[in-house]
């Protein structure tokens, strides 16, 4: 029996999905509306295509069965991978980044598309691997990520790489890998970013010479600590292969993580482009720069201080009519939201994302398919790491990264991503009734 509309059709997702896309449109067009009150711009109408399309996708694909994506996941993988590689040459600029493909004034950004295929292949090669030798399983998923993850690095998109960290995680979590494995991808990942800005770090925050910095700024030195902290690794599993005792293990553990890491930030240091450094200084003190660097972060934060209760009223907000805040339709559309209808106008937007959370762990709880499962705690992960990046980079608790707040940032990339996963959740929801596929 194939399912019908009505059957495939998750209520409970749908409604809280459009409403923020009600309240996306609405505040995409104050963001273009001037000090005058003029409109200065008609991305809420392109925005109004992009959703009306991209509720037409997220049907298409319930109506789906993704159990039948599983066989051709790699595909999917193999042809954005392919785009991104293309994307790099042939790309167009934009916000500092080459990771656009289009003509004329019609574009998608490929790399949003790759988190949907990525998804999708890695839960897949998860669910085909669960009796496969522990260390190789998450050597291959290392592999599997780092691909798409390089490239989109190269462009360079730094904020939307970092989304894939993430869903990586929560799918090896979900999967069954070790913890310890994937603590050690994470501690590894931290390190290395720290050790790229740590020399800029200590010129800017800590405004004091350490001697420690020589390990990061002098590349002989550099090489010297490395080779100690892996002979302190040997010792570490020699100890462990003579005693059995978890103390050597820890100490090799600890010993590789740091010796990676080093090696790792010094072609980190070439990729990472000096503003996007200066980006994670400005977080930890927005005053250093404030008239350049750190304005942005400080209008946000102005912004939402000064809706206070209820707002300063639609269409009235200071900082993003007068100009004063960039990026009021994207990356601080959580700013102009706050701003406008203040406390009350924000924590309705940040209840109808916690019902869509709520509503998603429900669904990834009853179903009895391990591949959707996967899938689902990707998707999941993917939208909460969007929502807790961009609200906090709006608030100052997190580093300007420019990922977008699903629903409700101008874009039409992202909406689609996010109503073609929104969709798969739904699949996953029907399917628990055992329907055919369509």
């Amino acid at each position: 029996m194939k399912p019908r509309i009505f059957e495939v059709f998750d209520y409970v997702l749908f409604f809280p999905v459009v409403l923020l896309i009600i309240i996306g449109v609405f505040f995409i067009y104050s963001a273009g509306v001037d000090s005058n009150g003029i409109s200065q711009s008609t991305e809420f109408v392109k925005q109004i295509i992009f959703a009306g399309s991209g509720l037409i996708l997220m049907i298409v694909t319930a109506l789906i069965d993704y159990r039948k994506l599983k066989e051709h996941a790699w595909k999917f993988y193999v042809a954005l991978v392919g785009l991104l590689l293309f994307t790099i040459f042939y790309g167009k600029a934009a916000n500092n980044a080459t990771s656009w493909l289009g003509i004329g004034g019609f574009g998608i950004q490929p790399s949003e598309f790759c988190k949907i295929a990525f998804i999708l292949f890695l839960g897949s090669f998860l669910d085909k691997t669960a009796l496969m030798e522990e260390k190789t399983r998450f050597a291959i998923t290392l592999l599997i990520l780092v691909v798409p993850f390089g490239l989109i690095l190269i462009q360079p998109d730094m904020g939307t790489a970092s989304v894939f960290i993430p869903i990586y995680m929560a799918m090896c979590f979900a999967a069954g890998i070790p913890a310890r494995f994937i603590m050690a991808f994470f501690s590894f990942g931290v390190l290395s970013v720290l050790f790229t800005i740590f020399p800029t770090l200590e010129s800017t925050i800590i405004q004091k010479s350490l001697a420690i910095t020589n390990i990061f700024t002098n590349l002989k030195f550099r090489f010297i600590v490395v080779g100690v902290t892996a002979f302190i690794a040997l010792i570490g599993v020699i100890g462990f292969s003579i005693y059995k005792t978890r103390y050597y293990y820890w100490i090799s553990y600890v010993a590789i993580i740091l010796a990676l890491a080093l090696v790792a930030s010094i072609p980190m240091g070439k990729v990472l482009k000096e503003y996007q450094v200066n980006r994670l200084i400005v977080f930890l003190n927005p005053d250093l720069d404030p008239q350049n660097l750190g304005w942005n972060l400080n209008s946000s934060k102005r912004a939402i201080g000064s809706g206070n209760l209820l707002g300063q009223g639609f269409l009235k907000g200071s900082q993003s009519h007068g100009k004063y805040l960039y990026g009021a339709n994207t990356d601080f559309i959580f700013s102009i939201i706050s701003e406008e209808i203040g406390f009350v106008g924000s924590f309705v937007v940040i209840m109808l994302f916690f019902v869509l959370f709520i509503r998603i762990l429900y669904i990834l709880k009853k179903t009895t398919d391990i591949y959707g499962y996967y899938v689902g705690s990707g998707i999941l992960f993917m939208i909460f790491y969007h929502f807790m990046i961009n609200v906090g980079m709006a608030m100052g608790l997190m580093p300007i990264t420019g990922i977008p707040l699903f629903f409700l940032s101008y874009g039409g990339s992202s909406l689609w991503t996010v109503m073609i996963c929104i969709g798969i959740i739904m699949s996953i929801n029907c399917r628990r009734l055992d329907f055919d596929a369509v």
